[in-house]
């Protein structure tokens, strides 16, 4: 086989998995980033000995990281060690008033039937179910590359169909009272980007992922997946070029065919254009196609206005002289009411009055993260995306954050913090070039799953593909790797096929 010329455009999760397959197999290639650091939204900061992971924080489904490490003769350990969590987090109602949610499944039913009687009945059905669909996911779909409703014609699927009519908030309705179970089951979904009411049943393979699967830590922090992803594709000479914008994909029609054959990036001030003999865009899908004539994207304007995004977010990255305590390393605030959020993000597209919000701090499991005797925390709120904001709404906001914080765990954190940063919808537009400031990719709403997902393969060049969260399989990590590894199969079958 020939070796090919190939370039990649963004060094995230999606970009970097799929430069690795693509290299492994013997081709030149070459990734493009913006950014002075790679990672994509999986970024870290640092200041004053204070390490903070900017964007995903939760290490679900583990599998799916070792399934990559595994394709290359590796494992997880050889670049992070792995620690569960237990408690995996814990959810605050109200005043001193949380549940804690253990790595222990057993312990986990006990709780539930503490709070309702016969909920743990459900639950263990609950979860079977979700440990079927996870295998089936896994196994049967989520390395399908979206190109036709074939794709999830299968007998598993076909068995399971009413699963793709019925909500996950309907199911779990019909079967548990209590209101803080059923924000403790809904919260899952919440990582594919829609309301637990829109979101198909099928995707209770979630709370499997939660509470079977369990909650994990890299020590050291997130960013050490990164790095462990960027040894394994220098290991096979990928180069990584860093501050590189890309401004336009040039192609060439002969007969029938076009062809992309070059890419125009500036590097430190200076234009270039280099020639390849593919191109894949991990970058987001939108931008990726302002880089293209009108005539040669797959989609218009209208199009992606009429898709349901994931959410944005307002984070606060925040350092303490001291260590905070009644918190766990996950901790979430569901002290205000879910449905009214969730309509001010998805429904009628507003700042939220009360929302909920969530917090991670890392230095209660891994002291690399603050100094010693010391905490930092990242808080989050989700936003709609498409919002403008101003230094005084953050500000407020971020008081709204401390007043029930300390309302909910009788902890009052104002005089220990040292320094915050803030990050919202403006800065991943800026550093991601982020359709509307998303911050988790496409919704997983029914009407956006699988085949209906913007398309892998851009029909009108035959040497381009796509790759991250706006396409299969969607929002996440773990899925953005998959779809790395899609994206790297998709060039190669027409590298085989050529």
């Amino acid at each position: 086989m020939t070796q090919k010329n190939i370039y990649i455009i963004g060094a995230g999760v999606a970009g970097l998995s799929a430069a690795s397959y693509l290299a492994k197999e013997g081709h030149k290639v070459t990734i493009l980033e913006k950014n002075s650091t790679i990672g994509g939204r999986a970024r870290e900061y640092i200041r004053e000995g204070y390490k903070f992971d900017m964007g995903p924080s939760f290490y679900w489904m583990p599998d799916i990281f070792q399934s990559f490490f595994t394709d290359f003769n590796k494992d997880a350990s050889n670049f992070y060690p792995l620690q569960r969590l237990d408690p995996s987090y814990r959810v605050y109602f109200g005043e001193n008033d949380f549940i804690d949610l253990s790595a222990d499944i057993d312990i986990i039913y006990q709780t539930f039937e503490s709070i309702e009687k016969g909920s743990s009945k459900f639950l263990i059905k609950f979860l079977s179910q979700g440990g079927y669909n996870y295998k089936v996911a896994i196994d049967k779909v989520m390395e399908r590359p979206g190109k036709s409703p074939l794709e999830l014609v299968m007998p598993e699927t076909v068995l399971n169909f009413r699963q793709f009519l019925t909500s996950l908030s309907t199911q779990i309705n019909n079967n548990i009272n209590s209101h803080k179970l059923k924000t403790i089951l809904e919260f899952p979904v919440l990582f594919l980007g829609a309301k637990p009411s829109k979101t198909p049943y099928f995707y209770c393979f979630m709370n499997y992922a939660d509470m079977i699967l369990g909650t994990w830590h890299p020590m050291g922090g997130f960013y050490k997946l990164i790095h462990a992803m960027e040894s394994i594709a220098k290991g096979y000479d990928v180069t990584i070029k860093l501050n590189c914008n890309v401004t336009k994909i040039n192609s060439v029609t002969t007969k029938c065919e076009t062809k992309a054959n070059s890419i125009e990036f500036t590097e430190n001030g200076s234009i270039n254009c280099m020639k390849f003999d593919y191109i894949v865009s991990s970058a987001d899908y939108n931008f990726t196609e302002k880089l293209l004539p009108q005539k040669l994207r797959n989609y218009t304007d209208r199009y992606w206005e009429s898709k349901v995004l994931a959410p944005s977010a307002l984070l606060f990255y925040v350092a303490f002289n001291t260590k905070i305590p009644n918190v766990e390393h996950h901790t979430l605030f569901f002290d205000s009411n879910f449905t009214d959020h969730a309509q001010d993000i998805y429904d009628t597209p507003k700042w939220p009055l009360k929302p909920l919000f969530y917090s991670s701090f890392p230095s209660k499991t891994d002291p690399s993260f603050a100094p010693k005797g010391c905490d930092c925390a990242v808080f989050l709120i989700p936003l709609a995306p498409g919002l403008k904001e101003t230094t005084e709404l953050k500000e407020a906001y971020f008081s709204q954050i401390i007043q029930r914080f300390k309302k909910c765990t009788g902890v009052d954190m104002s005089d220990s913090i040292i320094f915050k940063e803030s990050y919202c919808v403006s800065n991943f537009i800026e550093d991601y070039n982020s359709y509307k400031g998303n911050a988790y990719g496409l919704a997983n709403v029914i009407t956006q799953t699988g085949f209906l997902k913007p398309k892998i393969e851009n029909r009108n060049i035959i040497n381009m593909v796509y790759a991250g969260q706006l396409t299969v399989p969607g929002p996440g990590v773990p899925p953005s790797i998959i779809s790395g590894k899609i994206a790297a199969k998709q060039i190669l079958d027409k590298i085989n096929n050529g």
